[in-house]
C-alpha cells in the first residue's frame, strides 16, 4: 500500500464520503519508504494505541481527529490495537483485507451465491488470525456506509465501509467484537440524507420495538436430528400421509400471559401433536416483524428468527426437538412483498433497491407493502439465499409461499390503468414466475424431502408441475377453491343444501390437475369471518355436528391435509392473536369430544393408506353416488394398493333408519368409523350389523342407518 494525497481523503472522511477508507486509514507505507499507522476518532485532542504490548501516543495530523505514528517496517496487522470509543481495545479494522472475493461478487451479481448468507450481512469471523465480525451489505447507490452500534457510540464517522467495486457491496471487518453486539448499517443517500438500516442478512433482532441488529452464531450448532434428515431423504418420492397443524405461537399457548420460549413451546407442542396424530407442524411466519397483528406477514428481517419467543439456538433446539420426535417443521414463508418500516428495506440505499421503482409495479394496493423487484438478480439472490438459509442453518422441512397469485400476476388487485403489462403485453409477471421456479428448482436439488407449498387461489397452469416439464415446480398447492366451495355449502341452511349439491362435486373435476393441500386455514376465522364452528347453522347440537362432519370430510377428501388451531376443539370466537385459544373449553363435553374424534380420525388417517396413498391421482377415488341431492348425501370410494374404503357423508339432520349404498360384489363389509358417535357428542347412529341388499345370489349393496350430519366410512372387499 502507497501513500496518498491527505487532503482529499481527510476531507472525503469528514465529508462522509469516502468510498474507500481503508485507503488511507490503516497500515501503509508512505512514499519516502516509511510505514505508519492512520487512525481517525472524531473530536479526539489525544490518542492512544498499543504496538506490541507498548502503548504508543499518537501524532494528530488533523484538528477533525486524525492521527499518524510511524512504526517499524516489519509491522503487520496483528501488531497493533487501537481503542473503540466504548474502552474496546482491538486490532484496527483498516488494517485488514477484505472478508469476500471477486467470485462472492460475481455470483451475486449473477443471483446464484447459494450461500451468499455466510458472505453478506454481519457475522462473527476469524480473519487473517483475528477473532471479530465482518459486515457487508449491498448499498450500491449510496455514497457512504458505515457500521454503528454500541462499541462506536452509533458515530457513522467511526467505521466507514469500503466499496467492493461494481458489485455494489460495502465491507469491513472489525476485530474483537463478539455474539450480542447490536449494530446497523448508517448510509449516506446520493440525497445527502442519513439513514439508519437494520441488516437485510442479519441473524437476530432486538425485541420489538426496537430494530436494531444483533451479532449471532447459527453455524455451528449441534444437530442431532440427523436419521430425520435420512428418512426425510429416503422418502422423499414415496406416497405419504401429511396431516399439517397449523400454528401461530404467539397465541398457541401463553403462560400468565407471557409468551412462551421456543424450547418450552416445543415441549408443548410435541406432546401434544403426538397426542392428536398431527404428522407436521405449520408456523405462521417466524422471520422478525415489527408488528404483532400482521402475524408474521410483514417481515422486516428475512434471516432472523423471530426474538419474541427466544433466539436462534433456542429455534434450532425447537426444530432439532420435533425432528427426533418424528413431527416435521414447515414454515410460512413471505417473498412476495415487504413493509415500507423506514429501517428495513424500503429505500435501503435510498433507491428502490429491492423494490421497484414504478409504484404500477412497486406497490402492493391491498397490503400497503412493496413488491420486490425479481428483475434484479441481486434480489432473487436474497430470497433463494432466504430459502437456503431456513433449510441448512435451521433445518426447516418446508416452506407454504404466501400469496404466490399476487407474484404471478401483474395485474393483482390492480384496476385497468394500474398496471404495466409484460414484454409480451401480458399480465403474468414473468420475472417471478422465473424466480419460482429457480426457488424450487434449487430448494429441491440441495434438500431432497424437503417441500414447498403455494398457497395460489387462481388456475395458473402447472404449479405443481417439475420445472423440467415446463412447471413453477411446488410440491403442493393450497386448494383455495375447494375451501371456499365447502365453506359456502357448511354455511347454508341445512333445509337448501339440496340444491347446491354441486359445491360438493365440482371440486373432484380439477382434482387431480395439481397436487393439493386440503386446508381449514387461520385465513378463514378472522377479520368477521367467525370461527369454524361459528360458521355452522342450526342449535347447538347441530353446529357441533357440522364442525365434526366438515373436519371428517375434509379428512376423507383427496388431498394432503391443514387446520388451523383451535378448530380441533370447537372454539365460539374469532381467533385473536394477541389471546390465548380457548383452551378451557375442553372441559365441556361438547368441545372434548369434538377434538377426541379429531384425534381418532386424524389416527385413522394415518392407517388407511386409502386416504393418502394415490391422493394426486384418479385411480385413488371413484365416485359410488353424488346426486342424491334430495338427500344431502355424497358417497364414493378411495382405494390403495392395501385396501378399500367407502365415505359417505350426510349433510343434514335427519335420520334414516334405512339407506342403501348401491355398490355391486362386494363380500364384506364393516362400519369402521362414524362421527355421530355418542363418545364424540353424536347420537350414536351406529352400525354394528350391516345387510346387503341380495339380487339373485349378488349383493347389489348394502343398506345402513343414515346418521344425521355425520361421515360414515365402511371397510369393503370384493
Amino acid at each position: 500500500m502507497t501513500d496518498v494525497n491527505y487532503s482529499e481523503d481527510i476531507q472525503l472522511l469528514i465529508d462522509g464520503e469516502h468510498f474507500n477508507p481503508h485507503r488511507f486509514l490503516g497500515l501503509h507505507s508512505t512514499a519516502d519508504g516509511k510505514k505508519v499507522v492512520r487512525l481517525y476518532h472524531p473530536g479526539a485532542n489525544h490518542l492512544f494505541f498499543e504496538l506490541k504490548g507498548q502503548k504508543i501516543q499518537c501524532t494528530k495530523i488533523h484538528d477533525a481527529g486524525f492521527f499518524e505514528h510511524e512504526v517499524p517496517d516489519s509491522t503487520v496487522a496483528i501488531d497493533y490495537r487501537i481503542y473503540h470509543k466504548d474502552g474496546l481495545l482491538a486490532n484496527d479494522p483498516y488494517a485488514f483485507w477484505p472478508t469476500l472475493g471477486e467470485v462472492d461478487e460475481f455470483l451475486f451479481g449473477r443471483g446464484v451465491h447459494y450461500e451468499i448468507f455466510k458472505v453478506l450481512g454481519g457475522r462473527l469471523f476469524f480473519h487473517q488470525g483475528v477473532l471479530g465480525a465482518k459486515f457487508s451489505v449491498w448499498a450500491p447507490s449510496a455514497k457512504r456506509v458505515s457500521i454503528v452500534g454500541d462499541f462506536n457510540h452509533w458515530d457513522g464517522r467511526c467505521h466507514a465501509m469500503r466499496m467492493m467495486g461494481a458489485s455494489g457491496i460495502w465491507e469491513i471487518f472489525i476485530p474483537g467484537l463478539q455474539e450480542g453486539v447490536k449494530y446497523k448499517f448508517e448510509i449516506k443517500t446520493q440525497q445527502n440524507k442519513i439513514l439508519l438500516k437494520s441488516d437485510p442478512y442479519g441473524y437476530f433482532a432486538e425485541l420489538r420495538p426496537k430494530t436494531a441488529s444483533i451479532l449471532y452464531d447459527v453455524e455451528h450448532y449441534q444437530w442431532n436430528d440427523s436419521q430425520w434428515i435420512i428418512d426425510r431423504t429416503k422418502k422423499k418420492d414415496e406416497p405419504q400421509p401429511i396431516n399439517i397443524y397449523e400454528v401461530h405461537l404467539g397465541s398457541w399457548k401463553l403462560r400468565d400471559g407471557q409468551f412462551l420460549n421456543y424450547v418450552d413451546i416445543a415441549k408443548e407442542l410435541i406432546a401434544y401433536c403426538h397426542d392428536m396424530h398431527f404428522t407436521h407442524i405449520e408456523l405462521l411466519p417466524l422471520s422478525e416483524h415489527p408488528l404483532d397483528e400482521s402475524w408474521g406477514y410483514q417481515v422486516t428481517g428475512f434471516y432472523a428468527v423471530t426474538s419474541r419467543f427466544g433466539s436462534p439456538r433456542d429455534f434450532q433446539a425447537f426444530v432439532d426437538a420435533m425432528h427426533q420426535a418424528g413431527i416435521g417443521v414447515l414454515i410460512d414463508w413471505v417473498p412476495g412483498h415487504f413493509p415500507v418500516d423506514d429501517f428495513s428495506l424500503s429505500l435501503f440505499d435510498g433507491t428502490a433497491l429491492y423494490e421497484h421503482a414504478d409504484v404500477r409495479q412497486g406497490f402492493h394496493p391491498h397490503w400497503s407493502t412493496l413488491i420486490f423487484n425479481y428483475g434484479r438478480n441481486e434480489v432473487t439472490n436474497f430470497l433463494v439465499g432466504n430459502a437456503i438459509f431456513w433449510c441448512s442453518m435451521m433445518h426447516i422441512d418446508g416452506f407454504r409461499v404466501d400469496a404466490v397469485a399476487s407474484m404471478l400476476y401483474l395485474d393483482y388487485g390492480r384496476k385497468e390503468g394500474e398496471w404495466i403489462p409484460n414484454r409480451y403485453g401480458g399480465k403474468d409477471n414473468l420475472e417471478a414466475v422465473e424466480f419460482l421456479k429457480h426457488l424450487n428448482s434449487v430448494v429441491h436439488e440441495k434438500f431432497p424431502g424437503v417441500l414447498t407449498i403455494a398457497e395460489e387461489s387462481t388456475s395458473f397452469p402447472g404449479i405443481t408441475q417439475p420445472t423440467k416439464d415446463g412447471g413453477i415446480g411446488f410440491d403442493y398447492k393450497w386448494n383455495m377453491g375447494w375451501m371456499n366451495d365447502t365453506l359456502r355449502y357448511f354455511e347454508k341452511d341445512m333445509l337448501f343444501r339440496h340444491a347446491h349439491q354441486n359445491l360438493l362435486t365440482f371440486g373432484l373435476i380439477y382434482a387431480f390437475t395439481e397436487r393439493y393441500i386440503l386446508v381449514l386455514s387461520h385465513d378463514e376465522v378472522v377479520h368477521g369471518k367467525k370461527s369454524l364452528i361459528s360458521k355452522m347453522p342450526g342449535d347447538m347440537w347441530q353446529q357441533f355436528a357440522n364442525l365434526r362432519l366438515i373436519y371428517t370430510y375434509t379428512m376423507c377428501q383427496p388431498g394432503k391435509k391443514l387446520f388451523f388451531m383451535s378448530n380441533e376443539f370447537g372454539q365460539w370466537n374469532e381467533w385473536n392473536c394477541k389471546r390465548e385459544i380457548e383452551w378451557p373449553l375442553l372441559q365441556y363435553p361438547t368441545h372434548d369430544g369434538v377434538r377426541t374424534m379429531v384425534k381418532e380420525i386424524n389416527a385413522f388417517y394415518l392407517e388407511h393408506t386409502a386416504l393418502w396413498e394415490r391422493d394426486d391421482n384418479f385411480m385413488g377415488f371413484e365416485w359410488v353416488d353424488f346426486s342424491d341431492s334430495a338427500n344431502s348425501v355424497i358417497v364414493y370410494r378411495r382405494k390403495s394398493s392395501k385396501g378399500e374404503l367407502i365415505c359417505l357423508h350426510h349433510f343434514t339432520p335427519t335420520y334414516l333408519s334405512q339407506y342403501t349404498i348401491w355398490i355391486s360384489g362386494i363380500l364384506s363389509v364393516k362400519e369402521v368409523f362414524n362421527s355421530d358417535d355418542v363418545r364424540y357428542g353424536g347420537s350414536g347412529k351406529l352400525n354394528p350389523a350391516i345387510a346387503f341388499v341380495n339380487d339373485q345370489g349378488v349383493n347389489k349393496g348394502f343398506t345402513i342407518e343414515l346418521a344425521p350430519l355425520a361421515t360414515q366410512i365402511f371397510e369393503i372387499t370384493f
